[in-house]
């Protein structure tokens, strides 16, 4: 009588893990996914482009840092006027865990080559990528640049910023992620 007793009750406990392990969850974990998408709380879309030297950077690759993603083009004003603020930033915070990845519009520049000598000519030294067919400026709706979306560790959005960044404004916002 005790072995079907036994053979009962691990029955149900069995039953009662797949029905658990069927949705993606167990009592003592977190759901298995999480909503990508382009708004504070959300997963940040993941996405794969090229530097101007060819190198590949995937913005998953940089999880378990803090990653400011900037969308900006070399004609834009505004972009033109935070990026001494941003390199400076970058140069304090880079070994604490903090990127900026640079999202050149480049769909919107005259030549791959005018980037690159951007680049060199305003001593950037964070990473950048190029965005050659508009995916990343479509995906995260950069209408208006400079924009800018802070990412915490886990690859959550933060924060989503329009306009130029300062030192100041860059420093309170990374500061206030976990």
């Amino acid at each position: 009588m005790k072995s079907n007793n036994l053979f009962a009750i691990v029955a149900l406990l069995a039953m009662l893990g797949w029905g658990l392990y069927a949705q993606g969850t167990t009592s003592l974990e977190q759901p298995v996914s999480q909503a990508v998408g382009i708004q504070k709380g959300n997963l940040a879309p993941d996405f794969e482009l090229l530097t101007p030297e060819g190198k590949s950077i995937k913005l998953s690759d940089l999880r378990g840092q803090k990653v400011i993603v900037n969308l900006w083009a070399t004609w834009c004003p505004p972009c033109r006027a935070e990026i001494p603020d941003m390199q400076a930033f970058y140069e304090e915070n880079k070994d604490k865990g903090v990127v900026i990845l640079g999202v050149n519009l480049t769909s919107t520049e005259n030549s791959v080559e005018n980037v690159a000598a951007f680049i060199k000519g305003y001593g950037m030294t964070f990473p950048v990528v190029l965005d050659v067919d508009k995916q990343v400026a479509v995906q995260y709706q950069a209408i208006s640049i400079p924009t800018s979306y802070m990412i915490d560790s886990n690859g959550v959005i933060r924060e989503k910023f329009i306009g130029p960044m300062d030192q100041e404004k860059l420093e309170n916002i990374i500061s206030s992620m976990e």
